[in-house]
């Protein structure tokens, strides 16, 4: 290892140490003892009850005086478990009283080890301690300095370390790259593809560290909606005097990751400014949260209806009080600058479990009081005042007002549907009918459990085994159902002018699902970011996995051709946003076709809906009839060679799927069109690169953008995903391309294959890049791949740090955490599975075993394995295989196979063997 990456590494794990997010607190599952308490209300086991910083409260005091001179007998607490545990974090909070204080204390362990705790704050907020992992069977924390009597603390959380994490929940950092990501990106308050999406707002913007940011300190809100292009129903729990017509800014708090616990489907954090708790959990359709207050206070729980949150800008809110526990409304949103219909109206229902002493309301700068109903304003300004803009608003809501004593709790419950209120107010019902909120805690993360435990692996780093999770949860997470219970959805496909990737004047139609013999809808329909390129990350990925996700989709995708006439590349809200290029929706949905996931659609229906996609009119070539005529004439769309690339290779799989399907004239059509691109190819050059119309270049320079997706002629010409043998021919043959090829990693070995839109000559920052350490294989040089796929996981990939971890660019909604994800379980597919007999191209995996559950609705076997023997940093290189006992030379795994399940064994070593998966 080189000295630069072995200071990398270091500095990684240090990092996780120190910002990790928190698995579960394991001080409950103790016995508690001390050496006094002052009586029944303080005894030793208040310090693992939950209640923290609540004054008099759920405290532990002793019975410890001070003499008048100043000295004190100090006490001790211990915590005992029947077996051993292994922990690296505990969190000390003191008794919220500052006439009595613990200022500093030891920490001892059963294995004779101790640390010292300086500085404790004498106000009850935390104090974290964290130390390498060891383990006990019991800690004791003996306090050396305090000042006052009855000494005592509030509450000892105790984390495990990752040798104890109990499920896969606990390996899940979501703080991962939060200072990089989109809005979108950091949402704890969902379930798989849940309809809700909540989770704090700390940095109110979009991309570049938009969202709950990690370096932020205060929480301006907490949102229910993390959608691509849709936002908004911010909740902002207040106390004392505050005036919301001052907007965010103003009634903001205060926060820090000390005592905050951070989970899919649990996230808890305390507001500073009004010294209270808020804990969110979610269901499918609603999101819970639970308010503890600490202190004697005026209550105000804030609803923002009003203004810019993260993607779009929330106007014209109508709000009614339907009961002292109940408010119910809507708000239209607008401002979405990637595209989308101009206006969408969502629908909301918020429960109370308390009856609120009054509801009152704002409006940009008038307050109302003790309202009954209440509108919000409804004017927006541009942020630019030329061409499509995000949009800013005044602040506009309701204020639900409260009288509270410390201790007490406040449960809300919010329910969205972008059909009706009366949708919202079933939706809730139907999802959460109770007020328990430590069930939907537990039943939400045993559903993440379950999904991401789909696949289990043994072995690695506990970083790697944090990141493969994490990724997981990134793949599951970011596009959300707009179903609601049901089956019904809104439709913004009809009518309506397009003017660029947005829909202006389109008004809201109201769709139903089709629902099974059950009553339930058989798919759902999705909000989504473009399936831009996701050949190489989650087509493959779900087919492995999730085909329910990947059969899904595909039906929602077709769904929005039947309302529409157009295969969506990212739709919003039920309509269309244009986003990207080409029609990506081909590629997902022919990757299902074969491999035979298709129960809730129909091969015919999606075959003709992509057929006639790929005409002049459909997505493929969107507005650009002109330059398809040119390009199905002559082989290359006119001065874009990204776009040449993209169509021949969807034209490709919509080919194979016409020869499965016996279409041979279809077939013909379709598969001359995909093999046009060669006349863009430049030799001299030796890679793809834009062609005018008359024939000339547009420029000879590899490493330029212009005529390219996000990409330059280095990243895209690798991303000819189907032809990688023609294209080895042009080049001169396989060693001219391995050539080229491995000298573009190299070139981009010391940047960590990251650039932006368009730099370098390797980036796996974005799409056009993620395939090209596979493309070695399909020339001839699997050991090449190895190579390349473990240095690209470990550079690009490997990070844990709110900073880096999917190349500090744009993860995309699952995209970058898909072909991570394959990467580490050394699984990949060039062409997504779209072609007639889909396979999976093997690599090294960084684990020594790796357990994916295969689904039996789709598949018949019952796991598929892949155990490897000899794994290390420098064995990279595959020596042998065997497939279920026998010897396996082959470089791809058919699907046809894999659905069998079996058992796909690798002996690794650190010289390539360069004859193993050469005879494909």
């Amino acid at each position: 290892m080189k000295p630069y990456r072995l200071l990398t590494s270091l500095i990684t794990l240090l990092s996780f140490s120190l910002v990790s997010a928190s698995p579960y607190n394991i001080a409950p599952d103790s016995r508690v003892s001390a050496s006094s308490t002052l009586n029944e209300s303080y005894e030793a086991s208040n310090v693992t009850d939950r209640i923290i910083r609540v004054p008099d409260k759920g405290e532990w005091a002793s019975k410890s005086t001070m003499t008048f001179w100043g000295q004190i007998d100090y006490p001790w607490i211990q915590l005992d478990w029947d077996n051993p545990v292994c922990v690296n974090k505990v969190v000390l909070y003191d008794r919220p009283d500052e006439k009595t204080h613990i200022a500093g204390g030891i920490l001892h362990f059963s294995d004779g080890s101790c640390i010292n705790v300086c500085q404790i704050p004498n106000n009850g907020s935390p104090k974290v301690v964290e130390f390498s992992a060891r383990k006990t069977k019991w800690i004791r924390f003996e306090v050396t300095d305090g000042d006052g009597v009855n000494l005592g603390l509030s509450e000892i959380e105790v984390f495990p370390a990752p040798e104890d994490y109990s499920d896969y929940v606990s390996w899940v950092d979501p703080y991962i790259e939060s200072a990089r990501g989109r809005y979108f990106f950091f949402v704890t308050g969902s379930q798989p593809f849940g309809m809700i999406g909540a989770a704090p707002l700390t940095r109110n913007k979009n991309q570049y560290g938009g969202g709950y940011n990690y370096n932020s300190t205060d929480i301006l809100g907490f949102p229910q909606i993390h959608c691509w292009m849709l936002s908004g129903l911010s909740l902002m729990p207040t106390t004392g005097n505050v005036n919301p017509t001052l907007g965010e800014q103003h009634w903001k708090s205060h926060f820090t990751h000390d005592g905050e616990i951070v989970q899919p489907g649990y996230h808890r954090l305390y507001l500073e400014n009004y010294n209270m708790w808020v804990e969110q959990t979610a269901t499918d359709r609603v999101s819970f949260y639970r308010l503890t207050y600490t202190e004697h206070a005026s209550a105000n729980i804030l609803f923002n209806l009003g203004g810019y949150v993260g993607t779009s800008t929330m106007v014209n809110s109508k709000v009614y009080k339907t009961g002292n526990n109940e408010i119910t409304g809507y708000f239209d949103t607008k401002g979405r600058l990637w595209g989308g219909p101009d206006i969408v109206r969502i629908f909301f229902v918020a429960h109370f479990d308390k009856p609120f002493d009054s509801l009152d309301g704002w409006a940009d700068k008038d307050y109302f009081t003790d309202i009954e109903e209440f509108q919000g304003t409804t004017e927006s300004t541009p942020r630019i005042s030329s061409g499509w803009s995000y949009h800013d608003a005044p602040t506009s809501g309701v204020s639900a007002k409260y009288e509270v004593r410390a201790g007490d709790q406040i449960n809300v419950k919010m329910a969205i549907s972008y059909v009706s209120i009366a949708n919202a107010k079933e939706n809730l019902k139907e999802d959460c009918d109770h007020w328990n909120f430590n069930q939907v805690r537990r039943e939400s993360q045993d559903e993440w459990n379950q999904w991401l435990g789909r696949i289990e692996v043994k072995g690695g780093t506990n970083a790697q085994r944090i990141k493969l999770y994490t990724d997981l949860w990134h793949t599951l997470l970011g596009r959300h159902k707009l179903d609601d219970y049901n089956g019904e959805y809104p439709d913004y496909t009809k009518g309506g002018i397009r003017q660029g990737s947005h829909t202006v004047n389109v008004k809201l139609a109201v769709g139903k699902l089709k629902k099974d013999s059950r009553g339930k809808p058989i798919h759902h329909m999705y909000n989504s970011d473009a399936f831009w390129l996701t050949q190489w990350n989650l087509n493959t990925l779900w087919g492995l996995a999730y085909p329910s996700v990947l059969d899904d989709f595909a039906a929602s995708l077709i769904q929005y051709d039947v309302n529409g006439g157009l295969l969506p590349r990212g739709p919003c809200a039920g309509g269309y946003s244009y986003i990207m290029t080409g029609c990506p929706a081909t590629s997902l949905i022919t990757s299902a076709y074969q491999r035979g996931i298709t129960k809730k659609w129909s091969p015919r229906a999606g075959y003709e809906a992509m057929k006639r996609n790929h005409a002049k009119g459909g997505m493929l070539a969107l507005d650009m009839d002109n330059e398809l005529d040119f390009y199905i004439q002559n082989g290359y769309c006119p001065d874009n060679a990204g776009l040449t690339i993209q169509w021949a290779f969807e034209d490709w799989a919509l080919a194979e799927m016409a020869a499965k399907m016996g279409k041979r004239k279809d077939y013909i059509y379709f598969h001359k069109r995909s093999t046009g691109w060669t006349e863009s190819f430049n030799k001299q050059v030796n890679l793809i690169l834009p062609r005018r119309k008359d024939g000339s270049w547009l420029h000879t320079d590899p490493l330029n953008g212009a005529g390219y997706v996000e990409a330059n002629a280095w990243q895209a010409t690798f991303g000819l995903s189907h032809d990688i043998p023609k294209l080895a021919e042009l080049m001169g043959g396989s060693d001219s391309l391995c050539y080229m090829l491995n000298n573009a990693f190299e070139q981009s070995r010391s940047t960590d294959f990251v650039y932006g839109y368009g730099g370098g000559y390797v980036s796996y920052a974005n799409q056009p890049g993620c395939s090209n350490a596979h493309v070695f294989t399909h020339a001839g040089k699997p050991w090449l791949t190895q190579y390349w796929v473990r240095r690209v996981k470990e550079q690009a990939y490997g990070a844990i740090t709110p900073d880096k971890g999917y190349g500090g660019h744009d993860e995309d909604q699952g995209q970058m955490g898909g072909v991570s994800t394959l990467m580490a379980i050394g699984l990949f597919s060039l062409d997504g599975g779209a072609k007639r007999d889909p396979a999976y191209d093997i690599t090294s995996p960084v684990f020594d075993e790796v357990i994916i559950k295969l689904d039996s609705v789709y598949y018949k076997g019952k796991e598929f394995r892949i155990k490897t023997y000899n794994n290390s940093t420098e064995n990279c290189y595959i020596q042998r295989t065997c497939l279920n006992g026998k010897e396996y030379d082959s470089y791809q795994i058919p699907h046809i196979d894999f659905a069998q399940g079996g058992v796909l064994e690798l002996w690794l070593g650190n010289v390539p063997n360069k004859k193993w998966g050469i005879a494909d």
